[in-house]
């Protein structure tokens, strides 16, 4: 279970409600300094908490709130009260209403008439009184109030701050609030990004955190993938204004793939039985295996002396890799998402697919705003709100490789992009550029596609003085000696293949994971579907529950591996098991199965030993 801070009386308790009670609000409302907190405090002009009635006053005046719990995923030592035998303290606010005369801001922190907020901040930014937007690198929706949009960070921006005191080792991952989750990633040092999402009653609307917080790891790698670390970028360019651009086009054209209609759709409950950020890779024989590596090594060969790397996929599965595992997981996800013969025929992604269907959706008009900001005061923050995307493009030469229909299919079998907004690192060349992880190398994107075979070379920028010149010559050795293998590998897995329930186990609803080697294997999409509701809810709790476990493990003993097993009865009377062993976890739905516990564990043994070479097994 996660650390619950719950209110109590010890002198910890109250240094830290004095010193940070009014830095969760401070954000939004005075933005003043911790020690002209504490001088409010002391000579009791601002905040007191009314221990009785759930009442927060400031110069008599009533402010009504709502008292939610902290949920940390850091060790309880780090919090534990020496001699005092309990755990301390806090309780937060959700949303305050204060009246605007008095406080100069809006009268809301929290707004409710959107069901989903998103942010990117930097907490090194935007110390200054009059300076506070600086902060702001991206908000979803863009066309919420300033107010608001600081309203939301003022408060993510507190409770960051409060958590440090019982956990400094531990980020803060998420905050569950009466009405709102709040999800945290720490992107890089000091940049932060929330997601902010709106529960309702409706069954619907249960998710996982970690899933909503893999959709903020996997925007941030792809981002870095192609654009370099934020902070570097800040750092080039004290402004922000180029970051900020690239952001909002970047994240955009992300979200475009969730959204069904106006309404953004994160991932549910009915994604329980699929794991974002991992490799789905193919299964082939000794004799396709051969033919694969004598490919990479023709590959290699059509780079001269310079060293590449390569990545081979049939359909949305992973067939073959050079790079590192990171690497691999990126430029896997935005192959699937844009690149494969999927993703070029729907015009979207496959994750898009499976929840819409395969028309493309478009980003309502009011999102494809990309603010032009300056340093220079707060006034002349955001000044350009209302310039388009278009011209916003045109004057920063901002690249979208996320843009839906960005590549399309040559006569020669390769993937050409569309360069509109030209490669930041290569404004002259219509060649993309990714950058790897491991070796900190920045690489042309070259990507050949026969059939349903998609081989992605990556060739290092620094080796290449004339990058069309150089580029065009690859790709001629590449028809030349590489052709023919790619012609036989495509039509030997073409044979084997076993269509889209390839990887479908009669009776069984399962999702295998490696996070050792990010690899996944799971139930076929249209498989899943025929689940009933309640089988899936009970997963998305059970696989909850797995992850709370693996986080306390990770900071208790960060070098032991947790095993562990659960096994519940849904209210459908289906049988929800998951098994968490040596790095390996295997989740499973039993529908149909027997009444008995004894039943459903031996059907996870047998499907333990058939496919998972027994990594599972009891014995």
């Amino acid at each position: 279970m996660p650390l619950l801070l719950e209110r109590g009386s010890s002198t910890r308790y109250e240094a830290a409600c004095r010193k940070y009670f009014a830095v969760l609000f401070s954000t939004k409302i005075l933005s003043t300094t911790g020690g002209e907190f504490r001088r409010r405090w002391q000579s009791s002009s601002w905040y007191r908490i009314e221990r009785d009635n759930g009442e927060l006053r400031t110069n008599q005046e009533s402010v009504d709130y709502d008292l939610q719990r902290i949920i940390l995923f850091g060790s309880s030592k780090s919090v534990e009260h020496k001699g005092s035998g309990y755990l301390g303290v806090f309780s937060v606010c959700e949303s305050a209403i204060i009246k605007k005369e008095k406080m100069g801001l809006s009268s809301t922190i929290t707004t409710s008439c959107y069901a989903v907020k998103m942010c990117v901040f930097d907490l090194r930014r935007g110390q200054q009184e009059g300076q506070e937007l600086d902060k702001i690198l991206f908000f979803y929706p863009p066309d919420l109030s300033f107010s608001s949009q600081l309203s939301v960070i003022g408060l993510s921006e507190g409770l960051i701050t409060f958590t440090r005191i019982f956990s400094p080792e531990a980020a803060c991952e998420v905050i569950e609030a009466e009405r709102h989750s709040h999800v945290f990633y720490q992107a890089e040092s000091d940049i932060w990004m929330v997601m902010v999402v709106e529960k309702n009653r409706e069954l619907e609307a249960i998710w996982r955190i970690e899933a909503l917080r893999s959709v903020l790891k996997e925007i941030h790698s792809l981002f870095v993938m192609f654009n370099g670390s934020l902070r570097t970028a800040l750092d080039a360019e004290p402004s922000g204004e180029l970051l900020r651009s690239n952001l909002y086009t970047f994240i955009t054209d992300y979200l475009c793939d969730f959204f069904a209609g106006k309404k953004l759709q994160l991932p549910s409950f009915r994604d329980s039985l699929r794991e974002r950020g991992t490799v789905q890779a193919l299964t082939i024989g000794r004799e396709a295996a051969i033919e694969v590596q004598s490919l990479v090594r023709a590959l290699e060969s059509c780079a001269g002396n310079t060293q590449c790397q390569s990545l081979v996929l049939f359909h949305d599965l992973l067939v073959s890799t050079t790079l590192s595992p990171d690497d691999t997981v990126n430029l896997f996800t935005y192959a699937v998402l844009r690149m494969t013969p999927r993703a070029l025929s729907s015009g979207a992604s496959s994750w898009s697919n499976l929840h819409k269907g395969s028309s493309a959706i478009q980003v309502p008009p009011s999102y494809t705003t990309v603010p032009t900001t300056s340093s220079t005061a707060s006034g002349q923050l955001y000044a350009s709100r209302d310039t388009s995307l278009s011209s916003d493009s045109s004057r920063y030469l901002i690249g979208r490789p996320l843009q839906q229909g960005k590549w399309s299919k040559s006569g020669d079998g390769f993937l050409v992009a569309d360069t509109s907004g030209a490669d930041m690192q290569c404004l002259n060349s219509s060649a993309v550029t990714v950058f790897l992880q491991q070796s900190h190398e920045r690489m042309f994107l070259c990507a050949h596609q026969h059939k349903n075979l998609t081989v992605i070379v990556l060739l290092p920028v620094v080796s290449i003085n004339n990058v069309e010149q150089g580029i065009s010559l690859v790709k001629q050795q590449i028809l030349e000696n590489a052709s023919l293998k790619i012609l036989k590998i495509e039509e030997k897995l073409s044979k084997g293949w076993g269509g889209e329930n390839a990887y479908h186990v009669s009776g069984y609803r399962y999702l295998l994971l490696d996070g050792d080697r990010s690899v996944s294997r799971a139930s076929p999409p249209a498989k899943v579907k025929t689940l009933a509701k309640e089988s899936l809810a009970a997963m998305c709790k059970v696989r909850e529950e797995v992850d709370l476990e693996k986080s306390r493990a990770k900071w208790e003993d960060e070098g032991h591996e947790k095993d562990l097993e659960v096994c519940i009865r849904a209210k459908n009377n289906a049988w929800v098991i998951a098994r968490v062993t040596r790095g390996k976890e295997l989740y499973m739905v039993l529908e149909k199965a027997n009444e008995t516990l004894l039943y459903a564990s031996d059907a996870t043994e047998k499907f333990s030993n058939r496919y998972c070479n027994g990594s599972f097994s009891l014995n």
